[in-house]
């Protein structure tokens, strides 16, 4: 009998670790938390990348969007901020959103709590020290999130916001119309994509993929009537509580 409630009480806590990660399942979450999948003012789409900053990538893409007016929220790795501090500060000197991804890209349900919360203690200090800007969301990594992780987030005032459609550009087949269609695919007014704009957990070079879909992207959002920006411009009202 104590052998069956000691296991009973260990799958009970794993269940409460790991029960977030639930919210990864795409249709579920959009269904049941709107604001965690991202999903805002029907007229704007919410434009955000993740794992950067890139020495290469990055720099290119800030000049692509600048050229076309267009705002983002960046959600930044902590070891790549401190390891390309000057990337990182262009990107919020050039008005961008600056967000949370994470010190490392690592999968959060296989992190105890404590190093859940280390790990997004020191990715908030160091980003906020990198680029001067106090983010105010965050995405974990692979969009799989734990209790530790919510609950950490909230204490370090970090909004959780996922998404809605993705270009699928991390993979070693994508193209600039693979990703283009992929978003396309998943696109209506309100949605959130997200984009690479580093390959530092995807196949090499594959942010070339993205900045070739990019304009494509730009241009499907304006035609149907879609105002493309930042996350804090996306009018969200509601998120994942724990």
């Amino acid at each position: 009998m104590k052998l069956a409630v000691t296991a009973g009480v260990v799958a009970a806590l794993a269940a409460a670790h790991a029960g977030p990660a639930l919210a990864a399942i795409g249709p579920l979450r959009r269904r049941l938390l709107p604001g965690l999948s991202g999903i805002g003012s029907p007229g704007h789409v919410a434009l955000t990348f993740d794992d950067g900053p890139h020495p290469e990538a990055t720099p290119r893409l800030l000049r692509m969007l600048d050229a076309n007016g267009v705002r983002a929220t960046f959600f930044l790795l902590g070891r790549m901020a401190e390891k390309h501090p000057e990337v990182a500060r262009s990107v919020a000197a050039a008005g961008h959103e600056i967000a949370i991804h994470g010190y490392d890209h690592r999968l959060l349900i296989k992190r105890t709590p404590a190093e859940t919360v280390e790990d997004l203690s020191r990715a908030t200090a160091a980003i906020t020290a990198v680029t001067g800007q106090e983010p105010r969301w965050w995405r974990p990594p692979y969009g799989v999130a734990s209790t530790a992780a919510l609950l950490g987030a909230r204490r370090l005032g970090l909004t959780p916001v996922l998404w809605t459609a993705w270009g699928r550009d991390w993979t070693r087949s994508a193209t600039p119309d693979s990703v283009f269609r992929a978003v396309r695919r998943g696109l209506t007014g309100g949605g959130t994509i997200l984009l690479h704009d580093s390959d530092h957990s995807a196949a090499s070079r594959s942010w070339e993929s993205t900045l070739g879909a990019l304009p494509a992207i730009l241009v499907h959002c304006r035609a149907r009537g879609f105002t493309v920006g930042p996350l804090s411009e996306h009018g969200l009202t509601n998120s994942y509580a724990v």
